[in-house]
């Protein structure tokens, strides 16, 4: 099926379209619109023969025309849109290596994304072009295991075959491993001959393989074991063997993020991806951020470059409301993904040397006279397991008659006295807390009792129900109750209960889960579209729900959340959300939070702090992970960049490192 969003015109005429933009170009000044409108809805070849037929009737070159016509951005998307493609890659290349420096992300985009057949024509248009040899000057302009890499894509020879040998798979998963995780220093050449010669389907279950035997996905790996350009190269290669379309998307979308446009990557994608793959990049990129391209493109260009980039584009996808195959895919590979065991690790341990009463002595010498030793504190406090804190209150109360917290709330304010007083109280006190807080007062903060009700698990639940009762005299469901209202009310009540099936999976209820979540149909108002989704998700198990969630992207194409966005609103759809994404992946559903929590002017320290204290000893470990993979930084870089002073030492400590 063709997936490009430029076709060729139907009654097309080479002659009467050249003829029309030598009158648009004819005289002072030029008509823009009718020049873009022509171009972007030909397709390539036909816009080959459109500069021929120019020649032979104007004896004039098309190209050279549109250039002394045309300026800046828009010139060089319409004049891009006028080249073969092995000749748009040609001049892309030799545009990245000439001059001072190299454009290696260029480099990478092209070599890293083409087809065996994508690159050979490539090599022979550059050669054509240039009168040089493309492996040549690559090699002049590059170097170490970058540069080899390059060669080895260059060679357009990586295999083709679609017989996979299951032995072979596990073989090259385990020489990755070895090569890698599991060796000092790193085997380079073995990441190089395995990513760059293999199948793309053969590939693609090495990397289900790695995900097996090493508990995480190959591209932290990969960040962890390669840097600088030759790391940005092989994540390249490994997210276009996943899905080009899903590659393309993040590129177009880093490319309009944030302050400016990164025009040439903008242009290079949307000329060279027209007529390839285009539905597909808009699909993914539609329920990857949430945003269409089109509109992403509407808001961040202008003037006739705008119109001509939406051309290509070929659609609002807000609009049409559509969710294709492609997305499709993606999403089930995230579910596959999800459902592979991946051991959970905190960031806290157990203090191995641990004295309760020695601890004790050091936070009341701490807090003792003029003045207070924050780093003392926080040197104890943020190194020890929250069993541990646990034993130095009962010490420092025996040994000083004091209560630890009473002299922690009176010598720490502000963001440091909240982050340690939390790390004081239990988990399911903590928890129990930041309820409260949330459904006291005027108004409710519906975020925290769902990011708490949706993410915690039976035991979890029925100790925060009996905290809340400890601590405040009323039962934690009575004040959910009492607090909100309607559909949203109902969900924290079946949460609250902390009876959610623990089993394993059933594959035949499953499907019949499935079913009754993809029924839009019914009009039976006791079998509501929001109550059929709370008698599933909010008592299945996960295991079971990941299966659900599978079956029903088989059954409808559509992935299970953008169907709840699609369908539901406000509070419920948020809910609903909070507990598809917790079932995925939870830690990359914590990630998010915490990006959010300080992205853009200001910090949400109340998110930063409820977060980084109630998983610290959880999955902290395997947020951090899934923070940098989807954000390109680290979760240590941004809390650092973010805050300051003692507030910022202790979660530094908290965190655990540097990723």
């Amino acid at each position: 099926v063709y997936r490009g969003s430029v076709k060729d015109f139907q009654g097309f005429d080479a002659n009467q379209d050249a003829e029309a933009l030598y009158n648009a170009m004819k005289g002072f000044g030029s008509d823009k619109e009718a020049i873009l409108d022509l171009i972007t809805s030909r397709s390539n070849k036909q816009r080959v023969e459109i500069c021929q037929a120019y020649k032979s009737l104007y004896g004039k070159d098309l190209i050279a025309d549109l250039k002394y016509e045309l300026t800046g951005k828009f010139e060089r998307l319409i004049v891009s849109l006028m080249r073969p493609p092995a000749y748009g890659d040609a001049k892309e290349i030799k545009d990245a290596i000439s001059g001072i420096g190299t454009d290696e992300k260029c480099l990478i985009e092209i070599l890293a994304s083409r087809t065996n057949q994508e690159i050979r024509d490539l090599v022979a248009a550059y050669k054509d072009a240039y009168e040089r040899d493309l492996e040549a000057d690559i090699v002049g302009d590059t170097s170490g295991h970058f540069k080899k890499m390059l060669v080895v894509l260059l060679q357009g020879a990586r295999e083709e075959d679609d017989v996979v040998s299951e032995d072979l798979v596990e073989q090259d998963a385990k020489d990755l491993l070895e090569a890698g995780e599991l060796k000092w220093g790193t085997d380079e050449a073995q990441f190089i001959y395995i990513l760059g010669r293999r199948s793309r389907q053969h590939l693609r279950l090495v990397f289900d393989e790695y995900m097996k035997i090493a508990g995480k996905p190959i591209e932290r790996s990969i960040r962890g074991e390669l840097s600088g350009d030759f790391e940005k190269l092989m994540l390249a290669v490994v997210k276009c063997i996943r899905s080009t379309a899903e590659y393309f998307a993040e590129r177009l979308y880093k490319a309009m993020k944030g302050l400016g446009t990164r025009d040439n990557t903008l242009i290079r994608i949307m000329v060279s991806r027209s007529e390839i793959d285009m539905l597909d990049i808009r699909e993914v990129f539609r329920t990857k951020y949430e945003k269409s391209l089109y509109n992403m493109i509407k808001e961040d260009t202008s003037g006739e470059y705008k119109k001509a980039l939406l051309k290509l584009c070929g659609g609002d996808d807000d609009a049409a409301g559509e969710f294709f195959p492609e997305a499709a895919q993606v999403a089930y590979r995230m579910w596959e993904l999800s459902a592979v065991k991946v051991e959970l690790r905190g960031t806290v341990q157990p203090a191995g040397d641990f004295n309760d009463d020695g601890d004790a002595q050091v936070l009341r010498k701490a807090m003792k006279g003029l003045g207070t030793d924050e780093g003392a504190i926080i040197e104890v406090l943020t190194k020890r397991s929250n069993a541990q804190r646990q034993q130095i209150l009962k010490a420092y109360k025996a040994h000083y008659g004091r209560d630890l917290m009473a002299d922690l709330k009176s010598e720490l304010s502000g963001s440091l006295a909240k982050l340690i007083l939390g790390l004081m109280l239990t988990p399911a006190q903590y928890d129990a807390k930041q309820l409260r807080k949330a459904v006291e007062g005027a108004g409710t903060d519906e975020s925290v009792l769902i990011e708490i009700m949706a993410t915690r698990n039976n035991q979890e639940i029925r100790a925060i129900n009996e905290a809340y009762q400890e601590a405040y005299h009323k039962s934690l469901e009575d004040d959910l109750s009492s607090d909100t209202s309607g559909h949203f009310k109902r969900i924290l009540v079946s949460l609250a209960l902390g009876n959610r099936d623990e089993g394993p999976e059933n594959l035949t209820q499953a499907h019949e889960d499935a079913k009754k979540l993809a029924d839009v149909s019914s009009n039976d108002s006791s079998d509501s579209l929001e109550t059929r989704f709370l008698s599933i998700l909010c008592t299945r198990s996960y295991p079971h729900l990941c299966r659900v969630f599978q079956e029903f992207i088989k059954m409808t194409n559509h992935d299970v959340e953008h169907a709840i966005k699609k369908r539901m609103s406000g509070d419920v759809r948020d809910a609903f959300v909070a507990i598809v994404r917790s079932v995925k992946n939870k830690p990359a559903f914590f990630a998010d939070k915490l990006y959010k929590s300080m992205k853009g002017a200001g910090t949400d320290e109340r998110t930063l702090t409820r977060i980084m204290i109630s998983r610290s000893e959880i999955d902290l470990f395997n947020i951090r992970g899934e923070f940098i993979d989807l954000f390109d930084k680290s979760l240590h870089h941004m809390i650092e960049k973010d805050t300051s002073g003692d507030y910022r030492k202790a979660l530094l400590v908290l965190c655990g490192g540097e990723d």
